[in-house]
């Protein structure tokens, strides 16, 4: 018998919610605390401007969000404090189309250098032996 308080979907509020909140109940950060200090980092951009962790968003508002070398760009849809399932937490946002591209060339370019990289891996030669143990001083 399942429990009728719990829902598998978070609850949607009408009223506003802290950046901080969302961004966690939306699963860009595992911790509320990861997500507040992005937020002070000024990793997070609200409507083109740094924002601070108690500031409150609304539905239709424009967040930019780094992390680590990925930029998201995203509208927000839905407000929620409550952290859901995945399939459920990417219904709060939709990612706009410049962003999603964005991403997209960055990860292809990022591939295609590592690619390069491994094709020209290979022990050094004999004389490519003698310079590194001549830069490193023996």
């Amino acid at each position: 018998m399942t429990n009728p308080a719990r829902t598998d979907n978070p609850i949607k509020t009408d009223s506003p919610v802290r950046i901080d909140k969302w961004l966690w109940a939306a699963r860009f950060f595992k911790t509320r605390s990861l997500a507040r200090q992005a937020v002070q980092g000024g990793k997070v951009h609200l409507n083109g401007n740094r924002a601070k962790p108690s500031r409150t968003l609304a539905a239709g508002d424009r967040l930019t969000v780094q992390r680590a070398d990925v930029r998201f760009e995203i509208d927000v849809l839905v407000l929620t404090d409550r952290r859901g399932p995945a399939s459920v937490a990417q219904t709060l946002y939709r990612e706009t189309d410049a962003g999603r591209q964005e991403r997209e060339d960055r990860e292809a370019a990022r591939q295609a250098e590592k690619a390069q990289r491994l094709t020209r891996i290979r022990r050094p030669d004999k004389r490519q032996r003698r310079q590194l143990l001549k830069a490193k001083g023996r």
